[in-house]
């Protein structure tokens, strides 16, 4: 086996390196959608993920939050260090991520983090690691993840966020995370079973 892959990586190392080809771009990199077109697609596509969207006034996102766990039993919370004050929601048990280990966070009821974009045309939450983020595994482990994504911050296209993201990760090497819908996923039967690679539920609150 050791002889059969040192070949394999040999033959891999003496293949010419020349330079790329230039990739075609005639792709649409700008959106046409006016701002309330882009917010209305935005909501479709993410319900159609199976995931439940909110859309509330940026003063009342406490008070919508409180009323999501609450519809979910959610009790004992995990929130990133940085989450503004604005979002935390009162008559809840809120746990700093960054004292959460393993085990921690698998006794959390559920995570609310805000997020850096989302993309209207995909239905998709961008998660980079930022302070009011928290760690990937954050949202990851607990059920039910709840995230608030701000109105300016959703664009149309994913080039459109690729331009927002490129220097999040080129100067500060944050891991980026695409949520679309809650973790989902089919066996061969196409029999659907939710939960497996992240949260079961997914509340996306888009603030106004």
């Amino acid at each position: 086996m050791s002889e059969a892959r040192a070949a394999i990586l040999a033959r891999i190392a003496a293949i010419p390196r020349g330079a790329a080809p230039d990739a075609p771009r005639s792709y649409r990199r700008e959106g046409i959608r006016s701002p309330a077109d882009v917010i209305e697609l935005f909501c479709e596509r993410v319900a159609d993920y199976r995931a439940e969207v909110v859309r509330v006034p940026a003063t009342s996102v406490a008070a919508e939050v409180e009323r999501v766990l609450a519809a979910h039993g959610a009790a004992r919370v995990g929130v990133p260090t940085g989450l503004r004050t604005g979002w935390r929601p009162n008559g809840y048990t809120l746990v700093a991520e960054e004292t959460l280990d393993t085990a921690g966070l698998d006794i959390l009821d559920a995570a609310l983090t805000g997020s850096t974009t989302a993309i209207a045309e995909t239905g998709t939450v961008v998660l980079a690691c930022g302070p009011e983020e928290g760690r990937r595994a954050l949202t990851l482990v607990p059920d039910l993840h709840v995230c608030v994504v701000e109105r300016e911050t959703v664009v149309e296209l994913v080039p459109e966020a690729m331009r927002r993201l490129a220097e999040l990760v080129r100067r500060d090497r944050r891991p980026l995370t695409l949520v679309s819908g809650p973790s989902a996923t089919s066996d061969i039967e196409l029999s659907r079973v939710e939960g497996v690679h992240g949260p079961r539920r997914l509340v996306v609150i888009v603030a106004e």
